[in-house]
């Protein structure tokens, strides 16, 4: 097994762009400290320090997706940038309340479900014939508002935390990193996620 240790995070990150996923799991290793330690800095309201870990990790995932070594820069500082913009974000918009505590937050109009470059979202498994008219668009938005409230009232921590993620734009593996899950554990908790929401819609 090849020896990580020895190279520098900007040849490392050469590694991952020619498609070494082992690279890729040892640098989410090597800077899960550094995540560890910038989490510990804030507070979040409606979550807890586990919350800030998950944001300070997709901030991470950022850092070595839009890394750009032609501009020679480390990666140290542009990854500690990502992953505290992306922690302050998350408290800021956890203080503001826009969208409730932290682990409630969801979208229903991004890609979720099934595979990564699905455009399948919430809003596909409301049946079509509610939403014909005007009137029944209007009708359709509040379902769809009773629909994330009673899916959130049924998912289990971990549904929630991979639902953010996922729709966040992070893929199943980037999804089983940040969690420290095995990659089936992800899909399966996709796939309960999408039959809850079938049921919930099919009770209204």
């Amino acid at each position: 097994m090849k020896d990580y240790s020895i190279f520098s995070d900007e040849e490392i990150l050469g590694m991952i762009n020619a498609g070494d996923n082992q690279a890729m799991d040892y640098l989410f290793r090597r800077y899960k400290p550094l995540v560890e330690k910038k989490s510990h800095s804030y507070f979040i309201s409606g979550g807890g320090r586990d919350d800030l870990m998950q944001e300070g990790m997709i901030g991470l995932f950022k850092a070595i997706r839009d890394f750009e070594a032609e501009k020679n820069i480390a990666f140290f500082p542009f990854a500690d940038l990502c992953i505290t913009r992306q922690i302050i974000t998350a408290v800021k918009r956890s203080a503001r309340k826009k969208h409730g505590p932290l682990n409630n937050y969801i979208s229903l109009n991004k890609p979720a479900f099934e595979e990564e470059e699905s455009d399948e979202d919430l809003l596909d498994y409301v049946p079509s014939n509610r939403i014909e008219d005007p009137e029944d668009l209007i009708i359709g938005q509040e379902e769809l508002l009773r629909i994330k409230e009673e899916l959130l009232s049924k998912l289990s921590e971990l549904e929630k935390q991979v639902l953010h993620l996922h729709l966040s734009g992070i893929n199943y593996k980037e999804v089983a990193e940040i969690l420290d899950r095995p990659v089936k554990s992800v899909d399966n908790a996709l796939q309960r996620i999408k039959k809850k929401t079938e049921e919930v819609v099919n009770a209204l």
